[in-house]
């Protein structure tokens, strides 16, 4: 299993959106999400078509338009925000359980992927953004980078306005 640029970027966006407002029904623009990750708006967009797709997120169009979560953010997992980017969460094709492997049926190393791959996907299926959010919050995490500065500056009307 490698987590993608794609993935990754997956994550931090609706990390960020939740941060931003999209959790209560405000919608937040590309433009900001792209501006305070520091990632291509082209690259978001393709994310979030995604996203929306898969039911996270909602888009809502024109002058203050862009996108809020289409469920709480305690329901959304990063699992779910994984497999809607298009990533693919086995650590290796073997798990798939497909003829394609002329070792299937006596690997003695396919029961230590298949519990690997087990034991992430629980571990993400058990992770939601709510937690990420309050967790951060709470070790101060939330305020520390630069992104999160600008956020707060976009946020505050301060600059960008």
């Amino acid at each position: 299993m490698k987590i993608t640029t794609r993935g990754r970027y997956a994550l931090r966006a609706t990390l960020a959106l939740a941060k931003l407002g999209g959790q209560d029904g405000t919608s937040v623009p590309v433009s900001t999400l792209s501006e305070v990750e520091n990632i291509s708006s082209i690259f978001l967009e393709q994310i979030f078509f995604k996203l929306r797709k898969a039911g996270i997120v909602t888009s809502v169009r024109g002058p203050g338009g862009g996108f809020c979560f289409a469920r709480p953010l305690d329901e959304l997992t990063v699992r779910e925000i994984l497999e809607a980017a298009g990533e693919d969460l086995d650590f290796v094709s073997c798990d798939k359980q497909t003829e394609d492997c002329d070792r299937l049926g006596f690997c003695l190393a396919h029961s230590v992927w298949s519990e690997v791959t087990r034991l992430v996907n629980d571990y993400f299926s058990s992770v939601t953004l709510a937690e990420i959010i309050a967790k951060n919050k709470i070790s101060g995490l939330a305020g520390s980078s630069a992104g999160s500065r600008r956020a707060e500056e976009l946020d505050d009307g301060s600059i960008g306005a």
